[in-house]
């Protein structure tokens, strides 16, 4: 059976005329070529100049992956395009398969975003303009590329496009919004569970900005590594006690108590102006996915590698820097895989509860216009 094509002829017409956030699964494949050949060009020209795009700690982007990185950005366009079509049962696994690896592999260059933002909201200054660029870029397209997918998925199952439902008419109309609910007691225990793994990272670092000895590094040695290094606001933090990744932490908890309670899907009072509206449903979601993915990303590896090396497989990490043995590196290794991988594995528990029990459903414009004359009558 041949896939229809993305607006039917009697819809057309409708389907420009409504707003352009609810024509989303008609822009966002052309949205997301657009993206692909500009992130491909800037690729190659950084490629080319020899510009310098930070990759892990000191070491930067090298020219080869600049240019891989833009070849499949190009193939992202093509995608991207192709899910536009009509396509017979190859086509559509062949598009299908191809989003399927290549939004994980364009994606990965998110992972140091939330990073980024912890050190700019802590004052200490932004280390890298191209790094910041190219990690803003990636995660635009990222999200680009993971709404086409969710649009050709759902029209490949003859579902409505824009909502996901079985229903008449086009997906054209206004939005129907669940009322707000809190997540089911299962999901929150398994989030909160998953956010216990932040104890003992922020424990320890803790204890050292409060001058105390942990795992074999010294609250003084902790303190003066930070003095030297913290600037700002981090450096305020640090002398009150409060690590600036501790703080992020505490960021990423305040985004996953969102995602579980009612305050999550409309404004609490608190929020003075924005009191009692509709909080915007992407507006939690896209940086709990984000930051999610990255994280649990990050931190299951961190935890395998604790977990090889404590069966000795792997060897202990040797000393560096306030760490005065291999062991208490190795445990650090292990606290931040527990961090970071339960902060990461608890949002995206929470992201899948908030986007199922926030999910609206299409009221086709000629059944509310209906409705509406019903009404005045």
């Amino acid at each position: 059976m041949a896939l229809p094509t993305l607006t039917a002829d009697g819809q057309e017409a409708a389907e420009h005329s409504a707003p352009w956030r609810r024509r989303w699964p008609a822009w966002a494949p052309r949205a997301a070529a657009a993206w692909g050949v500009a992130y491909a060009a800037l690729q190659a020209l950084w490629a080319a100049t020899g510009t310098g795009v930070p990759l892990a700690g000191d070491r930067h982007t090298p020219a080869a992956l600049q240019l891989l990185l833009a070849a499949l950005a190009l193939a992202a366009s093509g995608v991207s395009l192709a899910t536009t079509r009509t396509l017979g049962r190859s086509g559509r696994r062949a598009t299908g398969g191809a989003l399927a690896v290549l939004i994980p592999a364009l994606g990965w260059g998110a992972i140091g975003l939330p990073m980024y933002f912890v050190t700019l909201a802590s004052g200490a200054g932004l280390e890298s303009v191209t790094g910041l660029v190219n990690l803003l870029l990636v995660a635009a397209g990222t999200t680009l590329l993971a709404l086409v997918a969710v649009s050709y998925r759902r029209r490949l199952g003859g579902s409505c496009p824009r909502c996901g439902q079985w229903h008449e008419g086009g997906g054209d109309g206004p939005l129907a919004h669940p009322p707000a609910t809190t997540a089911p007691p299962r999901t929150r225990a398994t989030a909160y569970l998953l956010m216990c793994g932040l104890l003992p990272w922020s424990v320890v670092k803790t204890v050292w900005l409060f001058g105390g000895d942990a795992i074999g590094v010294s609250g003084e040695a902790w303190q003066d590594e930070v003095e030297s290094e913290s600037t700002g606001a981090a450096k305020a933090l640090a002398s009150v006690g409060v690590d600036v990744t501790v703080l992020g932490a505490l960021l990423g908890f305040f985004l996953l108590l969102g995602l579980l309670h009612c305050w999550g899907q409309v404004f609490p009072r608190w929020t003075l102006l924005l009191s009692g509206r509709r909080v915007p449903r992407l507006l939690p979601l896209v940086p709990a996915w984000l930051t999610g993915f990255s994280l649990a990303l990050y931190g299951t590896l961190l935890t395998a590698g604790s977990l090889l090396m404590a069966a000795g497989v792997l060897p202990k990490p040797e000393p560096d820097g306030v760490f005065t043995s291999g062991t208490g590196l190795a445990w650090m290794v292990a606290f931040g895989g527990l961090a970071f991988g339960g902060l990461g594995w608890g949002l995206l528990v929470a992201a899948r509860s908030y986007a199922e029990r926030t999910r609206p459903r299409c009221v086709p414009a000629n059944t509310s216009s209906t409705g509406a004359r019903d009404r005045a009558s």
